[in-house]
């Protein structure tokens, strides 16, 4: 696999425009499109406020004793991620050994990371809220990946619940899940997610003003939402 070129911060104009959204928008977004990038089985660790949104870099962890080169899980990643950057590490689901705990936590924040998501379990779950720093996987654990699970690669494609992540991909997560978007599709998700925003705000409206709520989730109405980007 090659590792991707990342550039040394995510693009803040992105962060703004997906900060607009939320995870069930962005899911509604890639199914319009045909995209896949909506993940179950992952969680919120912790409650953290608002959405968390951030450019995607990938870890991917595997047993001690396999071949190849290994080093400690997330560790060189953290050692050089950018502000708005999401640590996003494959472990194949595993839920019987952390790999992600408070020291790597600690790190992160300093580094100015937005957000971790773990395909598998952790650890130090409320380290990571006191650090207000957002956490989501399969489970918490107190087991330690030392001597039971390495870091093989980084900036690499993953898997995360099934849907391939690759670095330089956008993540949006809150508490009902996470959506991942490709990178050259963003423009695609944002313009119809937006358009998603703006039909469920007029759908409200009208249930406000008396509509029947069976006349307005018809699938008849509404379907000429439109949404106009700010030129300025």
């Amino acid at each position: 696999m090659t590792a991707a070129v990342v550039t040394d911060t995510a693009d803040p104009r992105v962060l703004e425009k997906l900060r607009a959204l939320d995870a069930c928008a962005v899911s509604d977004a890639l199914d319009s499109l045909g995209l896949p990038g909506a993940v179950t089985g992952i969680a919120p660790m912790w409650a953290a406020p608002g959405v968390t949104v951030g450019r995607v870099r990938t870890v991917k962890a595997v047993p001690v004793g396999g071949d190849g080169p290994s080093t400690h899980i997330a560790s060189p990643l953290v050692a050089v991620a950018g502000a708005g950057d999401v640590v996003v590490v494959d472990n194949d689901g595993r839920t019987d050994v952390s790999c992600w705990g408070g020291l790597l936590a600690e790190a992160a924040t300093v580094r100015g990371v937005a957000g971790v998501v773990v395909d598998g379990a952790c650890r130090d779950v409320q380290e990571c809220e006191q650090l207000g720093l957002p956490l989501f996987a399969r489970a918490a654990v107190p087991v330690s990946a030392r001597g039971r699970i390495v870091q093989r690669a980084m900036d690499v494609p993953v898997s995360v619940g099934g849907v391939t992540v690759e670095s330089g991909d956008w993540l949006i997560a809150d508490r009902n899940g996470l959506a991942f978007i490709p990178n050259g599709r963003l423009d695609d998700v944002l313009a119809a997610g937006l358009r998603i925003v703006e039909r469920e705000r007029l759908m409200g409206e009208a249930v406000r003003a008396g509509r029947s709520v069976v006349d307005v989730m018809h699938d008849s109405q509404f379907t000429a939402a439109r949404f106009q980007e700010p030129t300025s």
